[in-house]
C-alpha cells in the first residue's frame, strides 16, 4: 500500500480510495471542464464525413490531498460532437453525471471527504 510520501506515483481515483480505506485521511476536490478537440477522419471512410469533426470531452479534474501532499488526476466521463442535437447533448451530460455518481459513491464509502459537483 503506498504511503503519503508516494502519492505522486498514484494515478487513479481507486488508488486514493484504497489509501482512505487503509486509514489515511484523504480529501478531494473536483473541477469539471469541457475540452474541445478535433477528431481527424480518414478521408476514405465515407463520402459524407468531413476530414475533421469538432468534438468535446467532459473531464473531472480531481485534486486529492493526503497530509500536506496534493495530486491531481483527470478522468474523462463522456465525449460527443458539437453538431449533436440538444437532446443528445443532454443524454451525454446525464451519462457523465451517472459515471461521476459512481465515483462519488466509491469515494464516499472509503471516507474520502469531498463536495459533489455535476455537469
Amino acid at each position: 500500500m503506498p504511503g503519503t510520501s508516494n502519492i505522486n506515483t498514484l494515478g487513479r481515483i481507486e488508488d486514493f480510495t484504497a489509501l482512505a480505506e487503509a486509514g489515511q485521511k484523504v480529501k478531494a476536490s473536483v473541477q469539471l471542464r469541457e475540452q474541445a478537440v478535433t477528431q481527424k477522419v480518414h478521408p476514405e471512410e465515407t463520402e459524407e464525413m468531413k476530414y475533421e469533426i469538432e468534438m468535446y470531452i467532459l473531464f473531472g479534474d480531481f485534486t486529492f490531498t493526503v497530509g500536506t501532499e496534493e495530486k491531481t488526476i483527470s478522468k474523462s466521463y463522456v465525449y460527443g460532437s458539437y453538431k449533436e442535437s440538444l437532446n443528445e447533448s443532454k443524454i451525454n451530460k446525464n451519462i457523465a453525471n451517472e459515471r461521476l455518481k459512481m465515483d462519488y459513491k466509491r469515494m464516499g464509502e472509503a471516507k474520502v471527504k469531498f463536495e459533489e459537483k455535476f455537469f
